[in-house]
């Protein structure tokens, strides 16, 4: 029974992984037992912070700064993989980024820019990862998508637009890949308290607002999203894939 909730000797690509989000996934799967190598954008001295930290707990962990945004960083990213795991058995997908604007105020470099770093990369890092994903056995690829994917959240539609797409893809791709062993989900998280969303939630009346659509009464924790990243990993989640699940306090269920 333990072999099933577990991810001991499972090899993980973790992007996005230096804060919020990301972090809480690659300090969950690590706990798991899993080897990581941890993704980020920024300079290499936080990256080895960061890493080093994580090695005095005697996990498995490696890091690259890298842009996943960049096709030179996505080629950076898989020659590490290959050297220092020799191999891949999950892909998280957790990058992304946002402008929040009137639809009418975006300009072409806004907009492309968002497309780029939320699918458009997502997309080619899946592409990457495909055969090494392939030669491995349960596979899996999650996706970190938003409740603004299925609604209208005052984001930004270009976000929102990219988020949908996301669901898609992976529906598309668990269907393509499922005979090479390779399952893909997405969640979707509401607000949750990262630092990319400090400077919304540190308004009362938005928090207030937040809170007042939200059945549960409060604002997710990174934990919460890591939880289910690692069982979508497990031996135990063997059969779901195609999914997009809310982890959002009940908000996309709540109606009048």
């Amino acid at each position: 029974m333990s072999t099933r909730w577990n991810l001991a000797g499972k090899k993980a690509l973790i992007t996005g992984a230096t804060k919020g989000i990301g972090k809480a996934i690659a300090q969950e799967f690590l706990s798991l037992g899993a080897e990581v190598l941890i993704v980020a954008r920024n300079q290499e001295t936080t990256m080895n912070q960061v890493v080093s930290w994580q090695q005095k707990q005697g996990f498995l962990v490696h890091g690259i700064a890298a842009d996943v945004a960049l096709e030179q960083g996505r080629q950076a990213i898989f020659k590490q993989v290959q050297e220092v795991m020799g191999g891949l058995d999950i892909l998280v997908n957790n990058v992304g980024t946002n402008i929040r604007k009137k639809a009418l105020d975006y300009t072409t470099n806004e907009y492309k820019s968002i497309f780029e770093t939320n699918l458009n990369s997502l997309f080619e890092m899946c592409q990457l990862a495909y055969p090494l994903l392939k030669a491995s056995t349960n596979s899996s690829i999650v996706n970190i998508g938003s409740v603004a994917g299925l609604t209208a959240i005052r984001t930004g539609a270009p976000y929102g637009m990219t988020k949908a797409a996301l669901v898609q893809l992976t529906r598309s791709l668990s269907v393509e890949w499922a005979s090479d062993g390779i399952r893909v989900n997405t969640i979707a998280p509401w607000f949750i308290h990262t630092p990319l969303t400090e400077s919304l939630l540190n308004n009362s009346d938005f928090l207030d607002e937040v809170v007042a659509q939200t059945p549960m009464g409060r604002v997710g924790k990174p934990e919460e999203i890591a939880g289910l990243a690692a069982f979508l990993c497990m031996p135990a989640a063997a059969y779901i894939t195609g999914q997009c699940i809310a982890v959002d306090g009940g908000f996309t269920a709540f109606g009048f």
